[in-house]
Parts: C-alpha cells; structure tokens; sequence
C-alpha cells in the first residue's frame, strides 16, 4: 500500500472538512495518474469531500466506516481497520493507494511501503496535519520532482518516500 497526499509547509491537509486547495495540475499529473486503475482507501469523511459524493471513476473505491450500517453502491465497505488489512493481505499485487483523511493516515501509515507527498510552498489554516516524514523514525525521502507551477498561484513538488521498516 502506498500513501498519497498534498500538504503545505506545516503538513497541513485539510480544514474544516474540506481540502486545503485544489491544484488541477497535481489531481492531474500525480493523483488521478497514480490512482486510476488502482485501488484507492479512504475513510467515509473523505467521501464527503467528493463532489456529490460519487465515488471516483476508474477505481475500486474501499471506504472505511465504523457505522455497521454505512454501505455504498460501487464500493467496497470495511467497518474496522482488522477487516481492511484482512482484506489488503489477500491482494498484495494490487495497487492500493491511502488517499486520506487523517484518522486514516493515522491508523494505516506504518502499513504503506511509500509515499507520495505533494508539497504545496504555502501556509493554510489546517486542522488536520499528516505526519511530517521528514522527522519520521524510518521514513526516507527517494525522490523529489522540479518545481511545478500550479495556474492557481501555488509553486508544488512531489515527493517520493519509502518505509524503510517494511521489507522489499
């Protein structure tokens, strides 16, 4: 499993909710390039971030909620983290991508192999961080790209790291 995520200078990821902000060219370029034709996980918050809360094309869509009764059309539904791992281990050729929130990260972070962080050169208000890998015990960065210049304003970069605690 690898992690993906967008985060500005203070590993901020969302506020209120919602996205920090919304860079067409790293959705674009790293997020739906990575992800489409893969498995993406996420927490049932995330869902309500999605426009409509439609699931998001392309993929198997794994959405984590602790409500026994939450279900959705066209996803897989896991109601604990034992669950999802019980599944994840049956499928360790498949792509899966963690895609957020925080209590995500949280619990499923030391199960990612990689990471791939993209770093937004800007300060938002954030109430949700993801954790900082460069001050993480056995998280090394591999890889980072030049500079990209987003049309909103924002300079980003996309940052590769690998879990040195997980075998290869």
């Amino acid at each position: 499993m690898k992690a993906i995520a967008a985060v500005d200078n203070n590993w901020g990821i969302g506020y209120l909710g919602e996205l920090l902000v919304s860079l067409p060219e790293d959705q674009r370029d790293t997020f739906r390039a990575l992800t489409l034709g893969n498995t993406i996980v996420y927490g049932r918050k995330t869902l309500d971030t999605f426009p409509g809360r439609k699931l998001l094309p392309g993929r198997t869509n794994i959405i984590l909620s602790r409500n026994p009764l939450f279900k959705m059309e066209g996803a897989l539904v896991f109601h604990s983290k034992q669950a999802f791992l019980d599944y994840s281990h049956g499928h360790e050729k498949d792509e899966i991508f963690l895609i957020g929130g925080a209590e995500m990260y949280r619990l499923f972070l030391n199960y990612c192999s990689e990471a791939v962080i993209s770093r937004i050169d800007a300060v938002f208000r954030a109430d949700v961080h993801f954790p900082n890998l460069d001050n993480e015990i056995g998280w090394k960065e591999i890889s980072r790209s030049d500079i990209i210049h987003s049309a909103k304003g924002y300079d980003f970069t996309v940052h590769h790291y690998r879990n040195l605690n997980i075998e290869y």
